[in-house]
């Protein structure tokens, strides 16, 4: 009964996203490279699926065991659940692949006694976070081409309720207003090729299109196949960029300009951020956004007016 009242003492959650209090490891024990848990979700995506694998290899040269739960969906119920797994397997500390508000929300609700980190997320009250300098790195490629010389850019975006699909947003929109150019269209696709490949078949047939950015390069990829079956060469009349230069971007037809993210930092930022937590006993506030870099290849030259 002490231990029930205890319990009723501190903030209960509802419903599946209640996660129970669990005594966090402290003091030698902890510093003993603690058990830390991991929240992954099913996923094809190129970029969730590569920081679970930068955040397990950091473990791994950290000499931390990790403990990994694969929540059902990104929704904030599926998140709170494995949040709750793994606390009941007594892990010392949570790092969470969080890319969209619902995620981000439910671990906004985890006591904050709990030792927690979200990666790849943006903002929440009370929830340290590791993550891309996204804004700088869509200015980036967006000044990119403007430098070029493209009147304006267009911009295939992630999709609504991604986080770091609107700082992409915010970045290619402070840079076209930064320059004095025009804002070009937004057309909204879900990160996959498909979605990159719908969108542009609609936009490539305009020929006052030249320059394309997609806020992923699964979408430049889908990009680049409905230009070519519009009949528009790339870079000669299109210019298309992307963003996170997957392993395959040098070897697509053109190679394809892109953001390279540092991975590997991210992987060790989020250990060492949630590791610090556990040893002192409380959360430590956001990691600095770690900055993309710009890789120009042959997807993107001057417009056919510039020449």
């Amino acid at each position: 009964m002490r231990g029930a009242r205890r319990l009723r003492d501190r903030p209960v959650l509802t419903g599946a996203a209640r996660v129970a209090h669990r005594t966090v490891p402290r003091g030698p024990a902890a510093q003993r490279a603690p058990a830390l848990g991991l929240v992954a979700f099913d996923t094809s995506l190129a970029g969730p699926t590569s920081t679970v694998y930068a955040i397990a290899r950091a473990a791994r040269a950290a000499g931390h065991p990790l403990t990994a739960v694969s929540a059902r969906s990104v929704d904030a119920d599926s998140v709170a659940s494995a949040v709750e797994t793994l606390l009941c397997r007594e892990v010392g500390g949570v790092l969470a692949v969080a890319p969209t508000d619902p995620a981000l929300a439910a671990l906004s609700r985890i006591p904050a006694e709990v030792p927690l980190v979200a990666v790849g997320a943006g903002e929440a009250e009370g929830v340290p976070v590791v993550g891309f300098d996204n804004v700088a790195g869509a200015a980036s490629v967006t000044r990119h081409l403007l430098d070029l010389g493209h009147h304006t850019v267009h911009h295939v975006s992630g999709p609504p309720g991604w986080p770091e699909a609107r700082e992409r947003v915010a970045g290619w929109r402070a840079a076209l207003g930064e320059a004095g150019a025009p804002i070009g269209m937004v057309l909204a696709g879900d990160w996959s090729v498909r979605s990159g490949y719908e969108a542009v078949r609609h936009l490539g047939g305009h020929r006052g299109v030249t320059a394309i950015f997609c806020a992923n390069d699964q979408m430049a990829l889908g990009a680049l196949r409905a230009l070519h079956l519009a009949g528009r060469a790339v870079p000669e009349e299109v210019s298309v960029v992307g963003f996170g230069d997957i392993p395959e971007a040098p070897f697509l037809r053109p190679p394809l300009t892109t953001v390279r993210q540092d991975l590997a930092a991210l992987g060790r930022a989020g250990i060492d951020l949630l590791v610090r937590q556990i040893a002192e006993g409380r959360r430590i506030g956001h990691h600095p956004r770690i900055p993309p870099a710009l890789v120009q290849r042959d997807s993107s030259a001057r417009p056919l007016c510039e020449r």
